[in-house]
């Protein structure tokens, strides 16, 4: 596995924990950061040992709060927005989600504290959001002179329409806390501190454990459902469904269910 700087990274079984590991800057990313999410995310993609995937910022303090303004704002000085022409703009996070990256197994994000601003690119293309009580999430752009546009953009897959307008709008200003990100359904599970990473973990294990063709095949149903339209989407379904029907996902269920062991699931 490879070594990184700004990120560290972790296998536990099938289940990869990556930690956004730069504390003194609130998790902020850098051009550094960035390309190293995205060498581990395209790593994902042809890494057959790794089913699922947990995501987390270092501290308690903070999960990540976006880009690194202390790093060169303009292209001449090297920036990661890449170019000074504006119809030539590099989104500088648009390749920190996996979805951006074309990786389709499962991720769980395990947010530790604030999130904010180029956060939401990590958060709008995790598939499910746990956090701990103390997390916040916000948007503070407006605030600082600059236009929330990309952010807002993901985020209306994650947030009702008109609390994305509000936390847009009211920038650094008011903060969502875990609970009502819980409530409007941004977040899965709420847990204390000390619980959010075994939380994540357990649920990641759990999902691992599963057969992964069977995982990424639904796991990629469901994006497509949502991105589509419903007509869209069902016309693409009988593709996605023989394209993930493997013989030997299926025999190994099929075992499953004739050695009549039920599990005994977690109700949450």
């Amino acid at each position: 596995m490879a070594t990184y700087t700004t990120i560290s990274v972790e296998q536990t079984g099938s289940v990869l924990t990556i930690t956004l590991n730069r504390p003194d800057v609130l998790n902020a990313f850098d051009v550094t950061m960035q390309h190293e999410i995205r060498d581990v995310w395209r790593g994902m993609r042809t890494d057959d040992s790794v089913h699922a995937a947990v995501v987390t910022g270092s501290g308690e303090r903070a999960f990540c709060v976006g880009i690194d303004r202390n790093q060169p704002m303009t292209a001449a000085e090297g920036t990661i927005f890449g170019t000074s022409n504006p119809f030539m703009y590099d989104d500088p996070g648009d390749d920190l989600g996996p979805k951006s990256c074309d990786m389709w197994k499962p991720v769980i994000a395990a947010v530790n504290g604030m999130a904010c601003g180029g956060a939401f690119y990590l958060l709008a293309e995790a598939d499910i959001i746990l956090a701990a009580d103390h997390a916040t999430f916000f948007d503070p752009h407006v605030t600082y002179g600059m236009a929330a546009v990309y952010e807002p953009m993901k985020m209306l897959d994650r947030m009702p329409f008109g609390e994305v307008l509000r936390m847009s709008l009211t920038g650094a200003h008011e903060k969502i806390s875990a609970a009502t990100a819980m409530r409007m359904g941004l977040v899965s599970e709420v847990t204390d501190a000390a619980g959010l990473l075994p939380a994540a973990m357990e649920l990641a294990q759990v999902i691992a454990s599963q057969p992964p063709l069977a995982v990424q095949t639904t796991l990629r149903a469901i994006w497509a459902a949502h991105e589509l339209s419903p007509s869209q989407a069902m016309s693409m379904a009988p593709a996605i469904l023989a394209n993930g029907m493997s013989p030997a996902a299926l025999l190994e269920g099929q075992q499953v269910f004739e050695s009549k062991v039920r599990i005994k699931p977690k109700v949450r």
